[in-house]
């Protein structure tokens, strides 16, 4: 698919233009506006296309934890009969804590860790199946708030009974650069993994205890912007960190659920470094 049909969606999924912008710019690229409506489900995410994840060697369950101001709902997954487990926060991208990140979750407990999937929309009630209405709901979360729900989350990990007291995190999109934040903001963390997330201010990074990995797709202008400073930043800083870019992949690269986006190549050596750090850093 053209590029900037792609760019244009990741403009709009960003909330730099609305979606009636977004349609009319999509069917000047597509040539009319039949064409536009024929590319755009496969722009979208399809949850239902993408096969979900499942293992026989796991518990799931939804739980909630004392958030700022009421519960926060959340997905705990976990080997079962295992305990002193590595602890894992996942953190959703921009429309909530959707099938795929529940996905995520349950792959990183396949793994041999303790991982929960918390749900940032949970003072709005938990994410809604619009991805549109979750986008705007992400939006008008409390900058703050929101970064003590997560920071509790950790907290909730590091206190369970299948856990050892370690606990990561890793981001996707909006949640990597939470997982930049947490980074930043808790000095406990022993390992943040950002997907293609924005980068915290420089002058922040002198804070980070934990053990860094970035993943970035090549294609990805607008995130990549934030790499010189940041990276700049870490090594002025002796932070331990590991850096990568996927040559010729977009933004969500790591989505299998975006068929436009996916690469399946850069996602499984994406995981595989994280695994590993995680398994390094959390065992």
């Amino acid at each position: 698919m053209d590029q900037k049909i792609i760019n244009l969606y990741d403009a709009y999924t960003h909330s730099q233009i609305n979606r009636k912008d977004f349609m009319k710019k999509l069917a000047i690229l597509a040539g009319s506006t039949a064409l536009a409506a024929t590319i755009l489900p496969m722009l979208e995410n399809n949850y239902v296309a993408a096969a979900g994840f499942t293992s026989d060697d796991i518990e799931v369950e939804n739980i909630t934890y004392p958030g700022v101001d009421g519960e926060m709902k959340a997905v705990l997954a976990k080997p079962k009969g295992k305990k002193k487990l590595g602890c894992v926060l996942v953190i959703h991208e921009n429309r909530g804590l959707n099938p795929h990140i529940i996905d995520v979750t349950k792959r990183v407990a396949a793994e041999g860790f303790l991982a929960l999937g918390v749900d940032a929309l949970s003072p709005f009630g938990g994410t809604p199946a619009d991805e549109d209405k979750g986008r705007e709901l992400i939006g008008k979360l409390d900058a703050e708030k929101n970064l003590q729900n997560y920071l509790k989350g950790l907290e909730y990990l590091r206190h369970s009974k299948d856990g050892n007291g370690k606990v990561g995190c890793m981001g996707f999109c909006w949640g990597g650069g939470m997982a930049n934040k947490l980074a930043v903001n808790d000095p406990k963390l022993q390992a943040a993994v950002a997907y293609y997330g924005a980068q915290p201010n420089a002058a922040d990074v002198a804070k980070i205890k934990a053990s860094v990995m970035l993943h970035y797709g090549g294609l990805d202008e607008r995130i990549n912007a934030g790499i010189p400073a940041y990276e700049q930043a870490l090594k002025d800083n002796k932070i331990d960190y590991k850096l990568y870019i996927y040559d010729g992949v977009n933004h969500a690269f790591n989505n299998n659920t975006s068929p436009t986006r996916y690469n399946e190549a850069a996602a499984k050596l994406a995981w595989q470094r994280t695994m590993e750090l995680f398994k390094q850093k959390l065992g």
